[in-house]
């Protein structure tokens, strides 16, 4: 997995919606479950999503563990 995606997931919010301005990687698995089940964005947007949804659902949160650390200092 390429490490930018990693860090776009900790850093950028999402833009719209009932969870506008909460960090990508900090939206709760129902409403990424909602997404798989709708559709995802397309786009970059939709890439983030879908793979916040991936991490979350195979329980891979701790990979993004360091990046956190990394961003909040």
């Amino acid at each position: 997995m390429n490490e930018n995606i990693l860090i776009d997931i900790v850093v950028q919010k999402m833009p719209y919606g009932k969870y506008k301005n909460k960090f990508i990687y900090q939206l709760p698995e129902a409403y990424l479950v909602w997404y798989h089940n709708k559709g995802f964005p397309q786009g970059k947007l939709g890439m983030l999503l879908n793979t916040i949804y991936e991490i979350k659902l195979n329980g891979l949160e701790y990979l993004l563990d360091p990046i956190i650390k990394k961003v909040k200092k």
